[in-house]
């Protein structure tokens, strides 16, 4: 498994941005690819993400540590990812979001497709990068 691990600093309080990162029918707003989410019960989540020109399900069981302001999540399927989003507070006004992600680079190109090797692990960097900038966009502006 390879690990990344990025973070960006958005410029809101920490209750914002957890919450933010809760309002699981907004991610197509910030995540690349994702054209439909939804929350389901007992944690988990639906989500449907165009790849190679078409659309496929995934499904992630959530879970929070609320006190630590971390939400993990994990495929129940294929592809197997897993990652996290962990919230520090800068000041009042501002939270360090960071995201990790583990993931197999084999399987990562099986389903998406894309490049090998080391332009493979460039590519995953910049888009959860993007990601990134896209949900400090997202929050900051205050769209709910």
């Amino acid at each position: 498994m390879s690990t990344l691990e990025e973070h960006v600093d958005v410029g809101v309080p920490i209750d914002r941005a957890w919450d933010s990162l809760h309002q699981v029918e907004d991610y197509p707003r910030f995540l690349a690819g994702v054209r439909e989410a939804r929350a389901q019960e007992s944690g988990r989540t639906r989500l449907g993400v165009e790849t190679g020109g078409r659309t496929r399900e995934f499904e992630a069981r959530v879970s929070d540590r609320a006190g630590e302001r971390v939400l993990e999540w994990r495929t129940t399927g294929e592809p197997e990812l897993a990652g996290s989003f962990s919230l520090l507070p800068i000041d009042d006004d501002h939270t360090r979001v960071q995201a990790r992600l583990e993931y197999d680079p084999g399987t990562v190109r099986e389903t998406f497709g894309g490049p090998k090797g080391f332009a493979q692990a460039n590519a995953i960097e910049r888009l959860v990068r993007s990601d990134l900038e896209q949900f400090k966009e997202y929050v900051e502006q205050g769209t709910r």
